[in-house]
């Protein structure tokens, strides 16, 4: 188990059993993951008149539905909620300039605030123009709640 704060704060969205949660995962051929209150009707109600069968997996306590279906699974069960989580990928695009990453000084003004001062550029900075240049992070899982208003 990681002791990562953030993974901490995943698992017990997933975990918890009042509020609707949706994971949305990267991957090609991968589908959508959901996990909802206890109701007799779940299976009729994600279904909602679709030809594709929403699959409930024991082993993971979730059904699993086709990716298409996100916006309106978003919609549906916010009408019928008021509220739902949805857990997906998400990485962060780190900002720097060719200037910054080929100084020889000390003196940065860079939006990286020096983190990469001086470093060169490895290969996984894509460099646009002499005075921006950028690259994106790992995967990781970002946590949003959404509500109706």
């Amino acid at each position: 188990m990681s002791s990562d704060p953030a993974d901490l704060s995943l698992k017990s969205v997933w975990n918890q059993t009042r509020t609707p949660v949706v994971l949305r995962r990267g991957g090609k051929g991968q589908r959508l993951r959901i996990r909802l209150p206890f109701a007799e009707d779940n299976r009729r109600w994600l279904q909602a008149g679709k030809r594709t069968a929403a699959v409930w997996l024991p082993e993971h306590r979730c059904w699993e539905v086709p990716k298409a279906w996100f916006n309106g699974f978003v919609e549906q069960a916010l009408h019928r909620y008021g509220f739902l989580y949805v857990i997906q990928p998400y990485r962060e695009q780190e900002k720097c300039a060719t200037a910054c990453l080929n100084a020889t000084g000390h003196e940065c003004q860079c939006s990286c605030m020096g983190a990469n001062h001086g470093a060169g550029n490895d290969g996984s900075w894509f460099e646009v123009s002499e005075t921006f240049a950028t690259r994106w992070g790992e995967q990781h899982l970002a946590c949003r709640l959404m509500v109706t208003k």
